[in-house]
């Protein structure tokens, strides 16, 4: 893959696409950061199933956020080191789906303010921590610092990814030490440390 042309194509947010950012940071691969202010018919045509955000590699396209993070996980060598341990990155992958998409219903897609209000209030009180005490249990079964084996995995940037959402809006991590300390371990990477840094801030 090194001699290949990387373009990641999104908006402008950090949204369903960081976390392959993140992973190709973590290598230190080149790639092409194409970030959308609009998504129009025309972008809406040219995409395989008329949503982003989108991979492409030497000019073929590819769709859903999962499929390019997990494959540019496999590529890069952040998917452990046997199926076993993929596995076990798959699960918390989709764990995290769960989380996320309760938050992306409570604060882009709930029209009404009440109702709004109340799915945020659960999500704070009740839901977020719920996950954080499975990741807790994940990290403390490991026992290495990182989710799978003793080395950075999809799983750590993904948790790490849905952390920094909730922690922008006003969450907290308090009483998941473990937790706490894998956010710091992926954030102090030396690699994505200073992309971390300089990246704009957006609400999403």
């Amino acid at each position: 893959m090194a001699s290949q042309n990387i373009k990641l194509i999104y908006f402008t947010g950090r949204g369903r696409i960081e976390v392959s950012r993140l992973i190709l940071v973590a290598a230190g691969k080149q790639f092409e950061d194409v970030r959308l202010e609009t998504f129009t018919p025309e972008h809406k045509a040219k995409t395989p199933f008329g949503q982003l955000p989108l991979l492409e590699i030497d000019g073929e396209t590819f769709a859903q956020s999962v499929a390019i993070a997990t494959y540019l996980a496999r590529e890069f060598g952040f998917y452990g080191k046997t199926n076993r341990d993929g596995l076990r990155i798959d699960q918390i992958v989709q764990l995290t789906q769960e989380i996320l998409n309760a938050g992306y219903r409570a604060y882009l897609f709930e029209p009404d303010e009440t109702k709004k209000d109340e799915l945020i209030r659960e999500l704070k009180e009740k839901e977020f921590p719920r996950y954080l005490g499975y990741y807790e249990k994940l990290l403390r079964d490991n026992g290495t610092s990182y989710f799978v084996g003793d080395s950075l995995t999809l799983a750590d940037l993904i948790v790490y990814d849905v952390v920094f959402a909730f922690l922008q809006r006003g969450f907290s991590t308090s009483g998941f030490p473990l937790v706490e300390a894998l956010y710091q371990l992926v954030e102090s990477h030396p690699n994505i440390k200073p992309y971390v840094a300089q990246r704009r801030i957006t609400p999403n």
